[in-house]
């Protein structure tokens, strides 16, 4: 047993479990919408209720975590996470209960999502090498594990609550145990938090960082929106072949964040960075220009390239700021970055409202150049 239960599996649990809930959640929005009796706008408000809770849940878990560590903060969120996701399944048909429900579901994801890549940050400097990346592509699959335990749902028509209930427990059960591992986390003492706000922002190089982050979550959260509506209109194919966009991004993705740590380790941080720009900006280039299936399926496969390794690298970075307490620090990127994610599909749906979905997809280039530009702040602080 001592040999299954190492660090890396420990938080790639803790990874994985929190993607699993999200995209168990994400594959049965219709579903639960319907249930509900409520139209696009409505649940899009109740959407931005749940976003609303992990912003205000990234500083206060930052601030827990320093106080009380990492790991401990995880295994709470963990259990509460999962609690939260069968709420949303059980509650009566009421807006007000839906919105609650949401508000906690968001809220738990947030303060997990800060917790868990602060206890990351903490094996990765133990480690000495670079292994945030791989945290993040077990992130990734499990959100497929958990959009694909929707699709079976649907398949035998089993009820939502139902679904939530079995595949929390299920998930939960295979991850927790992983979390058990003893693992002392770096905690502060009343002094070290007195006189800090709640709410920290990202200040002087961090900023910097917090603005990378963002360039890359706009660009996440306008693929994973528009992706779709963009093979529809410009390439003119059928939904179901539109939906390949996103596959192909998501897949290599996936793959470069498991190649992701060898890559950094060999090339630092900010050559990375300055790739993944580069790569990134070809890909929105050849979608937007070339205008073709082929190209855009390309072109998104590249871009799925270019955004996986910016977040994790984002929160290694931010862990390594001088003066400012891993969680806090990573918590004030988190903020940029959700907020990128949370931007990104109205940026492109506004743009494209005025002009075209392809004309608007052209401000992901000029973002990926930004975040290119700005690659020397990744450097780490500890660095010469």
């Amino acid at each position: 047993m001592p040999a299954i239960l190492t660090p890396w599996r420990a938080v790639s649990a803790m990874f994985l479990l929190n993607g699993a809930l999200l995209g168990i959640w994400a594959s049965r929005i219709p579903t639960i919408r319907d249930a509900q009796g409520l139209d696009k706008s409505q649940f899009g408000l109740l959407l931005l209720v749940m976003a609303v809770g992990a912003l205000l849940s990234f500083p206060i878990a930052g601030r827990l975590a320093d106080r009380f560590g990492a790991v401990l903060l995880t295994r709470i969120l963990a259990v509460l996470y999962a609690a939260s996701l069968v709420c949303i399944a059980v509650v009566p048909v009421s807006v007000l209960a839906l919105g609650v429900a949401m508000f906690f579901f968001g809220a738990t994801h947030g303060a997990m999502d800060v917790t868990m890549n602060s206890w990351a940050t903490e094996v990765e400097k133990a480690a000495g090498r670079p292994i945030m990346s791989s945290f993040h592509a077990l992130w990734s699959v499990g959100t497929g594990l958990g959009a694909l335990s929707g699709f079976f749902a649907g398949q035998i028509d089993l009820v939502t609550s139902v679904h939530f209930l079995l595949a929390a427990a299920l998930f939960s059960a295979v991850c927790l145990p992983f979390s058990a591992i003893s693992w002392q986390s770096e905690t502060s003492s009343g002094s070290r938090g007195e006189g800090t706000p709640l709410v920290s922002l990202p200040k002087g190089m961090l900023l910097l960082v917090g603005v990378v982050a963002f360039c890359t979550t706009v660009g996440e959260g306008g693929m994973v929106d528009w992706s779709s509506t963009f093979m529809i209109e410009v390439t003119n194919v059928t939904e179901a072949k539109a939906a390949l966009g996103f596959t192909a991004y998501s897949v290599m993705m996936v793959i470069t964040r498991l190649l992701g740590d060898r890559c950094i380790q060999a090339i630092g941080p900010v050559n990375m960075t300055r790739i993944s720009g580069v790569v990134a900006a070809v890909g929105a280039l050849l979608a937007v220009a070339g205008g073709t299936f082929w190209f855009s399926l390309l072109g998104f496969a590249l871009m799925g390239v270019g955004y996986a390794t910016i977040v994790p690298m984002a929160f290694s970075r931010a862990a390594s700021e001088q003066g400012m307490s891993a969680g806090t620090a990573i918590a004030s990127v988190a903020t940029f970055g959700y907020g990128g994610m949370l931007l990104g599909p109205p940026i492109i749906g506004g743009l494209a409202e005025l002009t075209s979905i392809r004309a608007a997809f052209g401000v992901l280039i000029v973002l990926a150049v930004l975040m290119s530009f700005l690659a020397g702040a990744m450097r780490p602080k500890s660095s010469t």
